[in-house]
């Protein structure tokens, strides 16, 4: 049987997309996955910036989710966010499928999967996130 992540990927990247038609970017892929698979409703924050190159925006909209519902964990395991710098922001996110493997989308691509302990992310990589929910499940 396929991995769950071989559902996502292939779906386009689009900076105000929020679904498989009309594309998704780093954050709103997020929001698909955790409803699809965990039942857990995200807040997608489409329309509270103008341009994915908001980056102080996108970085505040992300400190703020992260303070309500993500605490920040050392050992990643699969559905935990990695969030990264771009430039001098964190202004992106991946899920995490397995310890040193996410699913992401970027830029002009497409969701796909990548390493996140080497490469070009692993200098950009700040820390992992567990939502709430989960972490009870964990506990």
């Amino acid at each position: 049987m396929a991995h769950w992540s071989q559902n996502y990927i292939g779906i386009p990247h689009a900076p105000h997309g929020d679904d498989r038609e009309s594309g998704v970017n780093c954050w709103t892929l997020v929001c698909l996955i955790y409803r699809e698979q965990l039942g857990i409703n995200l807040p997608t924050y489409t329309g509270d910036f103008v341009s994915i190159d908001e980056a102080v925006e996108i970085e505040t909209l992300f400190a703020d989710e992260a303070a309500i519902r993500w605490s920040e964990v050392d050992a990643p395991a699969e559905y935990d966010l990695a969030i990264f710098r771009r430039g001098r922001f964190e202004t992106h996110v991946g899920i995490v499928l397995r310890p040193g493997v996410m699913l992401h989308v970027v830029g002009e691509d497409q969701a796909k999967i990548e390493r996140v302990d080497t490469g070009v992310w692993k200098p950009r990589l700040t820390r992992f996130l567990r939502h709430f929910e989960r972490l009870q499940v964990t506990a």
